[in-house]
């Protein structure tokens, strides 16, 4: 008669702390992402003291771009899709939600008053 197999079994676990806010600066939702932009819009109304901003427009990959208010006081908005759509979308699929961490630099120039 066969000896009885022995399983041993290994669990390994990395744990940091939950970050809250879990968005800082940009979200990016593909079109076929598991949880749609009104999901996320709701889940960061309860998660999130700071105002974002929804981006809107027509693409094949990307479906809606949730940005920090503050960054859209910076960079205007055709700059930043022109930005995601030229830089991050050849990076996802359609099905993915990417988190951006947004370093936004303006030059200013002008004579004082």
């Amino acid at each position: 008669m066969a000896a009885a197999a022995t399983m041993k079994y290994t669990l390994k676990a990395r744990v940091r702390e939950f970050g809250v806010p879990p968005i800082h600066d940009v979200l990016v939702l593909g079109k076929q992402s598991a949880i749609g932009c009104a999901a996320i819009r709701k889940a960061i109304e309860y998660l999130v003291a700071s105002p974002f901003d929804h981006l809107e427009f027509e693409d094949d990959v990307i479906s809606d771009i949730i940005v920090r208010s503050a960054i859209i006081r910076r960079v205007p908005k055709e700059k930043l899709i022109a930005f995601v759509l030229s830089q991050i979308k050849p990076l996802m699929a359609a099905s993915e939600i990417l988190h951006l961490d947004l370093e936004v630099e303006v030059g200013v120039e002008g004579e004082a008053p």
